[in-house]
């Protein structure tokens, strides 16, 4: 999963980062609102961490544009001072997920997200079961007959979102995207996701013989449970 760091308290956001990249998250930084807004407009995230205090404006209107941009679903988490209940308060209203008021933990941080995660795909826990094996979202393992699969970093990215959004059809442009983050530093020719795809398939038909993934042509792919 991608985060999209907005803070301009530099040690803030590099401790936020370091947690969040030791947890397997892919982490994308912005210091001001103007880059910020290129990023938000560019590229979707999975969650976006917004301070509402910026150097060159304010936070709300990114949360404006986020809002206004069509089949966004990234998850908002605003951080704000301990003290700012009106701003929390209006945030929630206009679409936030949550808040965290500074200062804060980062295992509370990690928590909200995985709370958000539940929500946003109606899960009663952090694992889901599919055709025998359990995805276990916290701990970003995935077992079959109590036993951890051996899937690389990417295997996992790769199956943990398509299981998330189960049924429904995931662009190549998105699957790469919310895996490998910024799609303006990827060759858009490469077959790379393919490649991760069909070794990913070849593991879990490995265990249990069906057929994993719908290829939908010129598309992406689709898990069916």
């Amino acid at each position: 999963m991608n985060v999209l760091i907005i803070e301009d308290e530099k040690s803030l956001a590099l401790e936020i980062a370091g947690f969040l990249g030791k947890e397997g998250f892919m982490i994308d930084h912005a210091w001001k609102k103007s880059s910020a807004s290129e990023k938000i407009f560019v590229n979707s995230y999975d969650f976006i961490l917004l301070d509402l205090g910026l150097p060159d404006g304010n936070g709300f209107d990114l949360l404006h544009q986020l809002k206004n941009l069509p089949g966004r679903e990234d998850g908002v988490i605003i951080l704000t001072a301990r003290n700012a209940v009106d701003d929390r308060i209006k945030g929630l209203e206009e679409g936030a997920d949550d808040y965290l008021a500074k200062p804060f933990s980062l295992s509370e941080l990690l928590a909200r997200m995985h709370a958000i995660t539940r929500r946003k795909h109606k899960l009663e826990k952090n694992e889901v079961n599919i055709h025998g094996l359990t995805l276990d979202i916290r701990n970003r393992t995935v077992i079959f007959n109590n036993e951890r699969i051996n899937l690389t970093k990417k295997e996992y990215e790769i199956f943990n979102y398509l299981v998330l959004n189960k049924n429904r059809v995931i662009s190549r442009m998105n699957l790469t995207e919310h895996v490998w983050g910024d799609i303006l530093e990827i060759n858009s020719d490469s077959n790379f996701v393919d490649v991760h795809v069909k070794n990913l398939r070849k593991k879990l038909a490995n265990l249990i013989p069906i057929d994993w993934f719908e290829t939908v042509r010129s598309i992406g792919y689709r898990i069916n449970i």
